[in-house]
């Protein structure tokens, strides 16, 4: 995201004990998966600013700081100065301006700094853990810095001691939520904002904004991704790849060699397609897993694939049916076929049974031109009933982990799906909705702008559906 800071934006230091969170909300408030997230105490050394910007705009900006390691001598010396609670701030920042070149005290420098320059208070704790005395320094000295302060009670782990932190968090801070980052949703996120606009009047109106703002920025998140799996389908259904020829007739090395390029192309298209829904959802540095049922280890022509993510065969002769599609070959498929899907013409060049589809037919091979050295093979566009909701049902799922991840989450996306995923979003009206687009994607005709937005706005119905 684009830093553009302004001085009208709430902003917010998230503070609190080493390894309780704090790097966590920041980045599922930010969502922002860059923030530096570790097990290990202290990995947080310098506070670091995260604004969450959308369409230029600064809605709120995050710092992340480090975690207090000499409370207990700051409020030390914070209280050798007797003055009045309005004096204070004053004393902290006197801290501040004496200490900040002292190493001894780095961590509460880079902690208070941006607090004493008008952010808000964020405490994080770790209500997995007992409440201990020793929290209360941290307390106190924010307590002395004046500015309005909320607490967020994180769950680390199982066991639970949230009453008796409410119980402690509730003498020193205004409002005291429970929050865990790592299975935030999109509502307790809005909810955490409008509990904090509450913690001073004059955020009050530009929080209420900002949350107004976010909302349209989650329903734009929903609109690109629609709108990126409705290309992917577009591109993927019309395409044809084509290969010179010298001779009169193809050799079975060309045709094999047309045929790759074209799973070859399609499989780009999926690729690139999940980075653009990664990159709209802001999770570009995501590391996928492998694992039994996985995309990295599923190829999109696999017979795994087919049998995971595809139509069943009854679906398939209702939709074959409806779309004027199942012929030939395609009712082969439906009898009990697994055959490869290239058809007999060029069924023995592919291999065998098992490695690709179950399809017995996948798109024509055709030679064209009319001239000697001008001739050329062609693959494409699509013509497997199937295969339209293999690539749907797989862009689909992947688009619905990647929006329902927290930006928090550090470990490996695994992709497993269970075999009732199309259940979730499939019924008889969505699919007949779907299939006439898909006659018109394999067709290679022209499609009109009107087709192609209300095959979007039926994806982005179903991605609500499947994310809500």
């Amino acid at each position: 995201m684009a830093e553009n800071m302004t001085e009208t934006h709430p902003k917010f230091a998230v503070v609190g004990h080493p390894n309780k969170g704090k790097s966590s909300i920041v980045s599922t408030l930010a969502f922002d998966d860059s923030v530096q997230i570790s097990d290990t105490p202290g990995t947080t050394t310098k506070k670091r600013s995260f604004p969450l910007t959308v369409d230029g705009r600064v809605l709120y900006e995050l710092f992340d700081t480090p975690g207090f390691q000499r409370a207990r001598s700051v409020l030390a010396w914070l209280q050798k100065h007797e003055v009045t609670a309005d004096k204070r701030p004053d004393v902290v920042q006197a801290f501040i301006n004496e200490h900040r070149d002292n190493e001894r005290f780095n961590d509460e420098i880079e902690l208070l700094e941006p607090i004493m320059a008008g952010a808000g208070i964020i405490y994080v704790v770790d209500g997995s853990k007992p409440y201990g005395e020793e929290y209360e320094a941290e307390m106190e000295i924010l307590r002395w810095t004046g500015q309005p302060s909320m607490a967020l009670i994180n769950l680390i782990d199982e066991t639970n001691y949230v009453e008796e932190w409410k119980r402690a968090l509730g003498q020193y801070f205004k409002m005291v939520r429970l929050f865990n980052p790592m299975k935030a949703t999109f509502p307790q996120h809005l909810s955490l904002l409008q509990s904090i606009a509450q913690l001073k009047e004059e955020w009050i109106e530009p929080v209420n904004e900002s949350i107004g703002l976010f909302k349209a920025f989650h329903e734009q998140m929903f609109e690109q991704t629609a709108r990126s799996i409705t290309q992917l389908l577009y591109h993927s259904l019309s395409h044809v790849e084509r290969l010179p020829i010298k001779e009169e007739d193809a050799t079975e090395k060309e045709k094999t060699l047309v045929l790759e390029r074209y799973k070859a192309r399609l499989r780009e298209y999926e690729e690139l397609e999940q980075k653009r829904v990664e990159k709209v959802w802001h999770h570009e540095n995501l590391e996928k897993a492998q694992q039994a049922l996985l995309f990295d280890g599923m190829d999109l022509f696999s017979k795994e694939s087919a049998s995971l993510f595809g139509l069943s065969r009854k679906e398939l002769l209702i939709t074959g049916t409806t779309g004027g599609a199942m012929t030939g070959a395609g009712i082969d498929l439906l009898l009990g076929g697994s055959t490869l899907f290239l058809g007999s013409a060029i069924g023995a060049m592919v291999g065998g049974a098992g490695v690709f589809f179950g399809f017995n037919e996948l798109s024509e091979v055709k030679v064209l031109g009319q001239k000697l050295g001008k001739r050329y093979l062609e693959a494409g566009p699509m013509k497997n009933v199937n295969f339209p909701y293999i690539l749907l049902n797989r862009a689909l799922f992947h688009a619905t982990k990647i929006a329902s991840r927290s930006h928090a989450l550090r470990n490996k996306v695994l992709l497993e799906m269970g075999r009732d995923f199309t259940s979730k979003w499939m019924d008889d009206e969505v699919r007949k909705s779907l299939e006439k687009c898909h006659v018109l994607f394999r067709s290679g005709d022209e499609v009109k702008p009107e087709t192609m937005k209300a095959y979007e706005e039926t994806i982005g119905m179903i991605l609500r559906r499947l994310i809500d």
